[in-house]
């Protein structure tokens, strides 16, 4: 402290001890000086209350026991307490206070302290308060929704990899994700199965088979996330797929581009699937024998096909930019290239059966077309690469329900040699027996019947 605090100090101190003992023995006056309490310069002399601690003790001077004290700023210690810094107003010593001080938090209007009070507020600042709580709860609550869509996506993302890990196809991968995204959406909780059980039953738009694929979907995602549920049964009902006839699939063939209509070429010709098509490279195709291997999809068996001339051109005149044979980013850009271009045509031929052309029609229509060709359910099989006949007898009904007025429509032959006969053998045709006056035998050969064309007789 500097040397003039100290002397104010002592002339004080000297001064209020001569004052009282001037006022007991009654030499001085009360208007003396000396009965005045010091002032000091500049300064005005106010009333202070007493600061008391929490156990109601009042805080004094430890120096001089004064009670008039300024604060003088907080103490920060090591270990990041804050104490309250004291001045005595009377000998001017500095102290700190023990009892660290209590971190203020922020107050808000949703605390229990503000919502359970004893004090009388009027009806319109209540009514204030519950809008104010309600609209704090509601950012609350977006805040965590926004939290949940961000961890959820990031176990979508999981879930995805997890597929890939366990060789699920892509395009079964990414249709499942699709599901998922589209139940969140939905505003579903996917770890709350029964809430997963009423978003899709309530999809109105969504057919028995779609809702199926969304309980496989969830399934796998359960079994993931270690979720226990019942998955509800949806069963497709089965209907007959629709047939086109010759002359449409041709139209729809010559009037696309030369990238797709190659691609419907093929899928004429052999009944492969569109992923296994697309899927179809350069290293499976020879121009020259003009024969093409199929790698196979959902479990079926491999196959080669033999194809025809104007395949073999058409696949021959596309660009080699890749190992792949037709050259899409992706299966989706290709059937929406096809989408696109088939709906060309409906104007152009004013012909709405073609929009119910998809790829997988030439697939109906090609095995439809070959078991009414060859009567023989396994020859159809071995053909579409199926490896349970069950499959493949919605095809036996298919024929018997389109052709039932062309059973008995069949090209016959005699041949007269032993020549004639090998070759009509060659040719398909069956021996039916007996043996003619001429010494000529007869066979018989079912006419292939395209709807939409022309009878042939082969």
């Amino acid at each position: 402290m500097a040397n003039g605090g100290l002397a104010g100090f002592h002339n004080r101190q000297d001064s209020r001890i001569l004052d009282k003992a001037s006022q007991k023995e009654g030499k001085l006056d009360k208007h003396s000086p000396l009965a005045q309490p010091p002032k000091h310069p500049n300064t005005t002399r106010i009333q202070t209350p007493l600061y008391t601690r929490s156990n109601n003790q009042v805080l004094a001077c430890p120096e001089c026991g004064s009670t008039r004290l300024y604060k003088d700023g907080l103490r920060y210690l090591a270990d990041g307490i804050m104490v309250q810094r004291w001045l005595c107003r009377d000998c001017g010593y500095r102290f700190s206070e023990r009892k660290p001080l209590q971190k203020s938090h922020k107050w808000q209007i949703n605390m229990p302290s503000a919502l359970f009070s004893s004090r009388q507020v009027c009806e319109l600042l209540t009514e204030e308060s519950k809008n104010l709580a309600e609209v704090t709860r509601q950012e609350n609550a977006q805040r965590e929704g926004t939290t949940q869509k961000s961890d959820i996506k990031g176990r979508i993302i999981n879930y995805t990899w997890q597929l890939k890990k366990q060789a699920y196809a892509e395009t079964t991968i990414k249709n499942y994700g699709y599901l998922l995204k589209a139940l969140i959406d939905n505003g579903t909780n996917l770890y709350d199965p029964e809430n997963v059980k009423e978003t899709i039953a309530r999809q109105q738009s969504w057919c028995p088979g779609r809702k199926n694929n969304a309980v496989k979907a969830y399934n796998l995602f359960a079994a993931i996330e270690g979720i226990n549920w019942t998955p509800p049964k949806y069963k497709q009902p089965q209907k007959f797929p629709f047939i086109p006839t010759e002359r449409e699939i041709d139209d729809l063939i010559a009037g696309t581009s030369k990238p797709l209509s190659a691609f419907l070429q093929l899928l004429k010709e052999t009944a492969v699937r569109r992923g296994e098509a697309y899927n179809t490279l350069w290293s499976d195709l020879d121009l020259t024998c003009r024969t093409i291997r199929i790698t196979p999809e959902k479990g079926s068996n491999p196959r080669i096909f033999h194809i025809s001339e104007t395949l073999a051109t058409k696949l021959g005149n596309l660009p080699r930019n890749s190992e792949r044979i037709f050259t899409y980013s992706s299966i989706y850009q290709l059937e929406k290239s096809f989408r696109r271009q088939r709906k060309r045509l409906v104007q152009k031929l004013a012909n709405p059966r073609l929009l119910n052309i998809h790829c997988h029609t030439f697939r109906h229509w090609k095995a439809t077309m070959e078991y009414y060709r060859t009567r023989d359910i396994f020859h159809v099989m071995q053909f579409l690469g199926h490896r349970k006949i069950e499959n493949t007898l919605l095809y036996i009904q298919l024929a018997n329900s389109i052709f039932k007025d062309h059973d008995d429509h069949y090209v016959c032959k005699i041949a007269k040699t032993a020549q004639e006969a090998t070759q009509l053998i060659e040719l398909g045709f069956d021996y039916v027996t007996g043996e003619y006056a001429d010494g000529g035998k007869l066979f018989k050969k079912r006419k292939l019947l395209y709807l939409g064309s022309s009878s042939e007789g082969l």
